[in-house]
């Protein structure tokens, strides 16, 4: 039985939005609200934060202590190298990348696009490359620490041009060659094709919105279906992030 790791990247630098992810809702830090959420899958076998050995991020491993919530930490600026590390210490066969600002991502959704990737011969799979339809900070991708593993050695090259690209962007040297990989989508269907809602917590106005959703269902852990069922019936609140998206992303 091959093991299944979620890796959750995070740390406090942010130019936009600083410390976001421990900023509090509901009496807690959007990290642990993301790491809870996560832990609800039934296909994941363990959930590790993966954070940086910068002093800032201090904070970030005490909240994890606190609760019990496994940690790594490695460079802040070679991510690939965090995330390849992070799993690795859990000797994890499978990865699935997340990140800490998709503060209403969904153990289910995660579950579907895990399911995805266990059924087919896929080396790497996400639920929006190439094309995305869910809304947008509901992202989950899914590859074999093997692979990440053969893409670190092939990427770690500091003269190579992309070498920034492909240790910051952990998974990009995958969905940029493939030629090489075989590569898999899975798609949103029914409620949760709905590329048009921005989950995804950036700025000021991200964290208005997501509040607002979570306050008025009083519950941390409310599926994803039911916010987007909340939201049919209230689409103004849509409106408060819609800057962030562009052209035909935009809800209409």
């Amino acid at each position: 039985m091959k093991k299944i790791v979620a890796t959750i990247e995070a740390r406090m630098g942010s130019s936009r939005l600083p410390g976001k992810v421990m900023k509090e809702i509901l009496g807690k830090p959007i990290l642990q609200i993301v790491a809870e959420r996560v832990s609800k899958s039934k296909l994941l076998n363990e959930v590790i934060i993966a954070t940086t050995t910068n002093p800032r991020d201090d904070i970030i491993v005490d909240m994890c202590k606190k609760n019990n919530i496994l940690y790594y930490r490695g460079s802040e600026d070679d991510v690939l190298d965090r995330v390849l590390n992070a799993a690795k210490s859990r000797n994890a066969d499978i990865i699935v990348e997340l990140i800490s600002d998709n503060p209403l991502i969904d153990s289910n959704v995660i579950d579907y696009v895990v399911q995805f990737y266990l059924d087919n011969n896929y080396d790497y799979v996400s639920n929006f490359i190439p094309k995305i339809t869910f809304p947008t900070g509901i992202g989950a991708q899914i590859f074999s620490t093997d692979l990440l593993e053969e893409v670190s050695v092939l990427t770690n090259d500091p003269q190579n041009m992309e070498y920034t690209k492909n240790r910051e962007n952990v998974t990009w040297y995958i969905y940029h060659h493939k030629e090489k990989y075989k590569i898999g989508n899975f798609e949103a269907s029914g409620i949760f094709m709905n590329p048009k809602i921005r989950f995804d917590l950036d700025n000021p106005e991200d964290f208005e919105f997501i509040k607002k959703i979570y306050e008025n269902f009083n519950s941390l852990t409310v599926p994803l279906k039911d916010v987007l069922e909340f939201l049919m019936k209230n689409p103004e609140l849509i409106q408060i992030n819609q800057k962030y998206l562009t052209g035909d992303e935009k809800y209409k």
